[in-house]
C-alpha cells in the first residue's frame, strides 16, 4: 500500500498528523506530490520510506539533497515513473496542466497521482485513474486536507481526512 500527500504548505500540525498516521499502516512507500515548502517541513517525514515529488514551491528540494537524504528519503523532481503491484504510476505536481494532460492522456499509466490544485479529486479518465489527496493549505477548507491510502492492487483509495 501506498500513502499519498500533496501540498503540505507548511502546515505542521497537520503534516505531524499525516505522518502518524502513514507510520501506523506499515506502508510500502509514501509520495509526497510537492509543495512541502521548507526544511523543518520536510524533516516531519523522518523514519518513512519517502519519495518527494518537486512542488512549484520547492526549489530549495533541488538545492539541497542533503535535506531529503537526512530524512532516509528520495527527491524524485518533477516527474516520477515507478511500478508497484505491477501497476505502472506517475507522479506529477501538476504545475503544468498541458503536461499533466499528455500524462493522463498517454495511456501509459494506471495512476496519475497529482497535486497543485488543493482539492481531492479520484476520477477515472479513459484507463487512468487520477488521484489528488488534497492540500493543507492554510486557506483551504478543511475537508480538503486529506491524504490517500492507495491499494493498486485491488484498485482501491481511501481517501482520510486529518482533521485537528
Amino acid at each position: 500500500m501506498i500513502g499519498v500527500i500533496a501540498d503540505t504548505h507548511e502546515n505542521v500540525p497537520k503534516a505531524k498528523k499525516a505522518v502518524e498516521l502513514f507510520k501506523s499502516k506499515n506502508l510500502d512507500l509514501v509520495i509526497h506530490l510537492g509543495d512541502v515548502i521548507s526544511p523543518p517541513t520536510a524533516k516531519l517525514f523522518a523514519g518513512l520510506k519517502i519519495k518527494f515529488i518537486e512542488g512549484n514551491n520547492d526549489g530549495f528540494l533541488a538545492k539541497n539533497p542533503g535535506i531529503i537524504r537526512d530524512v532516509g528519503g528520495e527527491f524524485c523532481g518533477e516527474l516520477l515513473e515507478l511500478e508497484h503491484e505491477g501497476k505502472k504510476i506517475c507522479c506529477f505536481h501538476g504545475t503544468d496542466e498541458k503536461k499533466l494532460q499528455k500524462l493522463i492522456d498517454s495511456g501509459k499509466y494506471d495512476y496519475v497521482l497529482t497535486g497543485h490544485q488543493h482539492e481531492p479529486m479520484d476520477r477515472k479518465i479513459g484507463k487512468t485513474r487520477v488521484i489528488r489527496p488534497g492540500g493543507f493549505y492554510l486557506g483551504n477548507p478543511e475537508e480538503w486536507n486529506q491524504v490517500v491510502l492507495l491499494d493498486v492492487k485491488n484498485d482501491k483509495a481511501e481517501f482520510i481526512r486529518i482533521s485537528r
